[in-house]
């Protein structure tokens, strides 16, 4: 069974003002849209996509379990692969973008520095170390 779920396609992100995270998605990935509507934006990454859903659509989803409040803390991290960390960061701050930490070198090999979007999701970019 497990080799049938070996394929991610999407990953929802409920977000709680959708402009706002369209416009945050757009400056720093600059993706390219598959699918908007007022209430969702999907954004193609390489071989995945990131759906950009506002939070009140989200219950129908999850039911019956519930949607966390925002900012009740990080719930997720989403990791993307570079060479180069520094040069990264460098590019998120004239962007506009607060790092939350690094540019760091972590004990498992990798340089790491993190960021959130507009509704708190945490995105992680990492370089491997030699």
């Amino acid at each position: 069974m497990s080799r049938l779920l070996d394929r991610i396609e999407v990953v929802t992100l409920f977000v709680d003002d959708i402009d706002a995270a369209k416009a945050f998605y757009q400056k720093v990935f600059a993706p390219e849209v598959v699918y908007q509507d007022a209430v969702s934006s999907v954004l193609k990454f390489s071989g995945t996509m990131v759906n950009l859903l506002k939070v009140t659509e989200a219950p129908q989803l999850v039911e019956p379990s519930t949607v966390a409040a925002p900012r009740s803390g990080a719930r997720i991290l989403l990791t993307i692969k570079v060479d180069d960390v520094d040069a990264v960061c460098a590019e998120l701050r004239r962007l506009g973008v607060t790092l939350l930490n690094g540019p760091i070198d972590r004990p498992w090999g990798r340089r790491t520095a993190a960021f959130a979007d507009p509704s708190g999701h945490v995105w992680e970019v990492a370089q491997e170390l030699d």
